[in-house]
């Protein structure tokens, strides 16, 4: 039985109860939204990760990607990332793994974190048809379905599948004059694998056999974004909504067959598209949890954005948007070190967080860190604060040299110092 399943037969779910508390609000709302597809609960019973819940009207989402390329292949140091991002914050972790034995990979990552665990399937069909038959393209539909399942009886709670890459959304893409024609590297596989075979996108054509393994483990499907812009010239195109309206329908069939659905989302963007992108995903989709990579505000900041991904991913949980794939400082340039990992996690925490705020959420945290602040008590702020330990770190290293409770940017002309001195006292 999936959350879904259960959630439409009106029962409470150990999950759902653990969401509810996690979110501060009730139960049976809960189960409602999941019986409608409007939150899921990424939890497959073989890895059994901590409760989250995803979706309408809870608190944004943090998602770390991590993995090997094929460039650059160390089991140890994707140990490592994933431990920091985790530490840093991260809900969920995804192993986008290219290099290496990826099942050994995957494993130990699974073992490693406790939060829900995604993975992009046809990544490890690709990479297998290259060793075997010299080519991607030579994937068979088996291998497609076959691996999904394969990594789902391995543990894995939410997978990508890019069920809108298919012959009419291809044609479409040629057609379009984009600047850059696709980023989506799980989008350019089954794009090439279409115009190969000049076939379906299996997982389209057979998307029912793809539902019936999801229900089986419980996995979540994220419908991918094949078709995300990778400029901002590309933003909210033809090819993209055409994916966007053929992924809606998908949804509903998914929902009706007991299948928890998120959908992914752009992408590069500017502010301006980003609120009616949210607007007409949630209506297709009848307010599926969406799955946004920043969005990328600007092309032209590489080593800043995890910045430019925090401004686009702030605007976007306000305007909708659920679940933020984080951006690091590495993004365009070359694989991330776990320095680089930390960065993009606390700066996507801090633009979920504004999201937050700006939908009434957790007002009460600045509210309390506010307060401190005007205390001067440290301690009280560090507990509080995204970022403990770089917070600290800047405090001692800059301390006062003066007798005050203040920090180094004024010493004893502090404000608020001066604030409760005369101002408290009348």
């Amino acid at each position: 039985m999936t959350q879904i399943s259960y959630a439409k037969q009106g029962k409470n779910t150990t999950q759902i109860r653990q969401v509810a508390v996690a979110e501060r609000l009730p139960a049976e709302l809960i189960r409602k939204r999941i019986a409608a597809g409007r939150i899921v609960i990424p939890c497959n019973p073989i890895h059994a990760p901590s409760s989250l819940g995803i979706g309408e009207g809870l608190r944004v989402k943090v998602n770390a990607n991590i993995g090997t390329s094929r460039e650059y292949c160390h089991l140890k140091e994707e140990v490592k990332k994933a431990k920091i991002a985790v530490q840093a914050g991260a809900h969920a972790v995804m192993d986008l793994s290219t290099g290496g034995d990826l099942d050994t990979i995957r494993q130990q990552l699974l073992k490693t974190v406790k939060v829900p665990f995604g993975t992009v399937p046809i990544y490890q069909t690709g990479i297998e048809a290259i060793t075997k038959h010299g080519s991607i393209v030579e994937m068979t539909s088996d291998d497609m379905f076959n691996m999904v399942e394969h990594q789902a009886k391995q543990g894995v709670d939410f997978a990508v599948i890019h069920v809108g890459i298919t012959k009419v959304s291809v044609e479409r893409l040629r057609k379009q004059k984009r600047v850059i024609p696709m980023v989506s590297r799980g989008g350019s596989f089954h794009m090439a694998w279409i115009l190969h075979h000049e076939l379906e996108n299996p997982f389209y054509k057979e998307f029912g056999y793809l539902l019936e393994i999801a229900k089986k483990y419980d996995l979540t499907l994220s419908l991918g974004d094949g078709m995300r812009s990778g400029a901002l010239a590309d933003s909210n195109d033809r090819a993209k909504f055409q994916e966007l309206l053929l992924i809606g329908e998908l949804v509903e069939k998914a929902r009706k067959a007991g299948v928890q659905t998120m959908v992914e989302g752009p992408g590069h963007m500017p502010l301006s598209d980003i609120q009616a992108n949210i607007q007409v995903m949630k209506t297709v989709t009848d307010h599926a949890p969406y799955f946004v990579l920043g969005p990328l505000v600007t092309d032209i900041a590489p080593g800043y954005d995890h910045f430019v991904g925090g401004i686009g991913g702030a605007f976007a949980g306000f305007c909708g948007a659920d679940f933020l794939c984080y951006v690091t400082p590495a993004e365009h340039l070359c694989l991330p070190d776990a320095q680089d990992v930390r960065d993009g996690v606390i700066a996507t925490r801090i633009a979920a967080h504004a999201a937050d705020l700006a939908r009434g959420i957790d007002r009460d945290i600045d509210s309390t860190f506010s307060l401190a602040r005007m205390n001067l008590d440290w301690e009280k702020m560090f507990k509080l604060c995204i970022d403990p330990t770089k917070a600290k770190d800047y405090r001692k290293k800059r301390s006062p040299s003066e007798d005050t409770s203040a920090c180094s940017m004024c010493g004893n002309l502090c404000a608020l110092e001066m604030v409760k001195k005369y101002l408290k006292k009348k």
